[in-house]
């Protein structure tokens, strides 16, 4: 997506010569992979953003200045490559393209520098006084996950936090429910896979 016709006749020429690359121009059709570019980043540029969005595709975001506050809210529109518009070259522009269709990510060392400092940041000032790890578990419910996947059952794992059998229950009713976990199973693996435990 491109409002001046120039650079959206430039960025067809460009992909449309990638031999994985089929530009689409058709709202209607399907696509893969959506390439927005703009200059700045607006907040009508942002809320266009949102509107892809909603189509639930990856984008390629070309534009000029990635400030740090934008970095996040474009990773919540659905941005998985960030491309200096002012920078870049064709390869790298089709490498973030087939990057981004393979569902992996592209940006740039700063940008990554930035997203980690920001990701560093939301860690220390929001969730921790909140008792919130990164994965989004608490202190609470990562023991009761430790000794869910030791083996305990509800009875042993109340006797060794000092718990109710029903606050253990509640804990991992909570827990499952707000993650949108199936059961004691999928909420362990969670956590395995988050390196809580």
């Amino acid at each position: 997506m491109a409002r001046d016709p120039i650079i959206l006749v430039g960025l067809t020429t460009i992909l449309g010569e990638h031999p994985q690359i089929t530009p689409v121009h058709d709202p209607d059709q399907a696509v893969q992979v959506v390439v927005f570019a703009a200059e700045t980043l607006l907040p009508s540029v942002v809320r266009q953003l949102h509107e892809v969005a909603e189509q639930d595709v990856p984008i390629v975001l070309l534009a000029d200045n990635l400030g740090e506050a934008s970095l996040l809210t474009l990773i919540e529109c659905g941005v998985v490559a960030f491309v200096d518009r002012r920078s870049m070259n064709n390869d790298e522009l089709n490498e973030a393209v087939v990057a981004a269709a393979a569902g992996e990510g592209v940006m740039s060392r700063a940008a990554l520098g930035r997203l980690m400092t920001l990701v560093r940041q939301m860690q220390t000032d929001v969730l921790a006084p909140m008792g919130i790890n990164g994965a989004g578990l608490s202190p609470r419910e990562v023991d009761v996950l430790r000794l869910v996947a030791d083996g305990a059952d509800t009875s042993e794992i109340a006797r060794e936090l000092a718990y109710s059998e029903s606050t253990v229950k509640h804990v991992l009713y909570e827990l499952t429910s707000r993650l949108k976990l199936r059961n004691r199973c999928h909420a362990v693996a969670f956590a395995l896979r988050a390196g809580v435990i």
